[in-house]
């Protein structure tokens, strides 16, 4: 069978990068096996899944690169197929009704008594014994067991589960004695809606069903049923909730793997169970593990940019966030940390997934960037900055030959096309300057006595170019006692105002004779 991946997103207005980085494994799965990757939009909440939402979507996974092979799918489209197989489920026994009257009433999946009889995943794990507190009443129904667990301190803890999780349930007293045995009861109670209410009850006995997969990243995944409660398919309004759509138009887009982040791990467990029942073969399981920040917390706007596009609107190209975010969570199996979109979907396995979380490094991804910007072409390059400068004050009218000239010379040194606003320094004296470092660069006696003497030697160099400024610069150095190179960084807070940028000697060969003089004249006043 043809591998087919979904990207099923709900469209809410910004794309988070965990959100776009599960479609970038997705993509990668499906094109490494040659098979198909679909988009399914999924815009039941009509509040948040605006036009304008879903039209950023597809914008982000057009500018990525991540092209769908199908139409997409809208969820909102299949809202009949969702009723239509919850009532499927009710017919065969899987569902009861439940709400505050009958006008109201939510449809509720029953995980299956017989469970192991459905569902392929399904095990015995063997006798257990869970201790309750008497205080509350051992609640028996068709909905499931209500009683109260005990903590550590002996308190009672409202509890509940469904009811399959307590195959050969046998309930005791106080004292000992057997006062309830399920078995006898089930029939009643499933088909009749027979409810028991059993007082002082403080052990229940029952043999432990799980419920189990193979994840392709996580390994054996397991969840016993005594530890899971029914779930509501249908509002009391009558409006499909997640789980029954979610499975339904996997079914429907004949969906083989589903690759999402492992948030999604306990909703996994339930829906193999909707499948189960509505005489579907689940899909393979594969859950991607977080990202995070520093902390270990799940990544998030207070941790910075977390946005496909605020990434975009600092600078960073296409090719490095995809890049990037396909090395979050996922290594090839070697050192390479820069990878065409080829030898990604060439390398690209589950199996080399990362069990860990995968934490966000924004100094890695600027370094990432910068490659990625020293190999453009030049007139791309040049594009690319004039579109960022033409929105700041001073980049509207610059000369276009000198323009040119200053991103070749910053092209290879630049990690965020953000960071031109930087470069004001090159057209114009009312620039922003970094007040501490100059304050620090611009304090000494000496060093400022070796500036002015600068001055002057550049003033008398016949030709202005890097290597005779280098020249000049160590006279004046050698002058004043001053360690070589260390009277850079003086002349950086001069004539640029910040402390970083190109070489000082090319920078100011590019500045010129005049501005640069100009500049360390005032400096050294």
């Amino acid at each position: 069978m043809s591998v087919r991946v979904r990207f099923a997103p709900s469209p809410t207005g910004q794309v988070h990068i965990g959100n776009i980085r599960a479609a970038i494994f997705n993509w990668l799965f499906a094109r490494h096996e040659g098979g198909s990757f679909l988009l399914r939009i999924e815009d039941t909440d009509q509040q948040r899944s605006t036009p304008e939402a879903i039209a950023t979507l597809l914008e982000v996974m057009q500018w990525l690169g991540l092209d769908f092979d199908e139409e997409a799918l809208y969820q909102s489209s299949q809202r009949q197929k969702h009723l239509q197989a919850a009532e499927k489920l009710r017919s065969l026994g899987h569902v009861y009704s439940d709400g505050p009257d009958a006008a109201s009433q939510a449809m509720v999946f029953r995980i299956p008594w017989q469970a192991e009889e459905l569902c392929e995943g399904i095990q015995e794990q063997g006798a257990m014994r869970m201790k309750i507190h008497p205080e509350q009443p051992v609640q028996i129904s068709h909905k499931g067991l209500r009683f109260a667990a005990v903590s550590k301190k002996g308190a009672a803890v409202p509890d509940s589960a469904c009811l399959a999780g307590f195959k050969n349930l046998q309930v005791y007293d106080s004292e000992g004695r057997q006062i309830f045995v399920l078995q006898e009861h089930i029939e009643e109670i499933l088909r009749d809606g027979r409810q028991f209410s059993l007082e002082n009850a403080v052990e229940l006995r029952f043999t432990r069903r799980s419920i189990s997969y193979v994840d392709q990243v996580k390994g054996e995944m397991s969840k016993p049923l005594d530890s899971m409660r029914d779930l509501v398919i249908v509002r009391g309004d009558g409006s499909p909730v997640f789980h029954p759509a979610n499975v339904v138009d996997d079914i429907s887009q004949a969906v083989t793997h589903i690759i999402r982040g492992d948030d999604h791990v306990e909703n996994s467990f339930r829906h193999l169970l909707l499948f189960a029942c509505l005489g579907a073969k689940p899909p393979v399981y594969a859950h991607l593990p977080m990202i995070v920040n520093a902390a270990g917390k799940p990544y998030s706007k207070r941790d910075g940019d977390a946005f496909v596009g605020e990434f975009r609107d600092k600078g960073f190209l296409p090719h490095t966030l995809f890049n990037y975010l396909s090395l979050l969570g996922w290594s090839p199996g070697d050192d390479r940390e820069k990878m065409s979109r080829e030898e990604l979907v060439q390398a690209f396995s589950l199996q080399r997934c990362l069990h860990s979380s995968a934490q966000v490094d924004i100094v890695k991804m600027g370094a990432l960037n910068a490659l990625y910007i020293a190999e453009m072409e030049p007139g791309e390059f040049v594009a690319q900055c004039r579109e960022f400068v033409q929105h700041l004050p001073w980049g509207k009218e610059l000369d276009e030959d000198y323009f040119a000239k200053v991103c070749a010379f910053m092209q290879s040194r630049l990690k965020r096309f953000v960071d031109v606003e930087q470069w004001q320094y090159f057209f114009g004296e009312d620039y922003q300057r970094d007040e501490k470092f100059c304050g620090k660069q611009l304090s000494d006696d000496n060093t400022l006595a070796a500036l002015k003497a600068l001055q002057e030697k550049l003033a008398a160099l016949p030709e202005f170019s890097a290597a005779n400024i280098e020249a000049s610069i160590h006279e004046a150095s050698d002058e004043f006692n001053i360690r070589r190179g260390r009277l850079n960084q003086p002349i950086r807070a001069a004539v640029t105002g910040i402390g970083t940028g190109a070489g000082i000697y090319e920078t100011l060969e590019l500045l010129g004779k005049e501005k640069s003089i100009a500049r360390l004249n005032l400096s050294a006043k």
